[in-house]
């Protein structure tokens, strides 16, 4: 490209109204805090999350694994089999088959990690957010000793 044209290219890229991210947000009047709040997190609800996603991730991993399903003695899952046979008759299903496996496998492996992940941050964070709370509990007391609740610190807020 030569220098004349660039400089062109540049010049109209100036005139042009600008595209930008804009992140979407309440508009200024009667909108941002202090309204009712629409995202409560409670210990329950972490550790019930983390739960379900154990539970999908040992019904996924007892449920998916095509590749073991009715192995041999040489360890190789029944689909692996079949599409072994079908290559040594001289079929590309053969190929293409075994290819399926190896793919299907390789998502499912990922569906599962991201379970594993998920089941394991929530499991964590349940524990890491009851140590924190009991700590601040340990801090924070009201005149008789009692602790503050939540709803009296939120007036220091507003």
């Amino acid at each position: 490209m030569v220098w004349e044209e660039w400089e062109q290219l540049k010049a109209g890229a100036t005139e042009r109204p600008s595209t930008r991210m804009q992140i979407d947000q309440l508009p200024a009047e009667g909108g941002g805090g202090g309204g009712e709040r629409d995202l409560v997190v409670n210990q329950d609800d972490l550790g019930a999350v983390g739960h379900d996603a154990y539970i999908l991730y040992e019904s996924l991993r007892a449920g998916t694994d095509i590749a073991g399903a009715g192995m041999n003695k040489d360890g190789a899952g029944s689909t692996m089999q079949a599409a072994a046979s079908l290559t040594s008759h001289g079929f590309e299903m053969g190929g293409a088959l075994k290819l399926t496996v190896e793919i299907w496998t390789s998502q499912a492996d990922t569906v599962l990690q991201a379970c594993a992940h998920i089941s394991n941050h929530l499991d964590f964070s349940k524990k890491l957010h009851s140590r924190d709370d009991a700590e601040i509990a340990a801090v924070i007391r009201d005149g008789d000793g009692s602790a503050v609740t939540v709803s009296e610190i939120d007036k220091y807020f507003r």
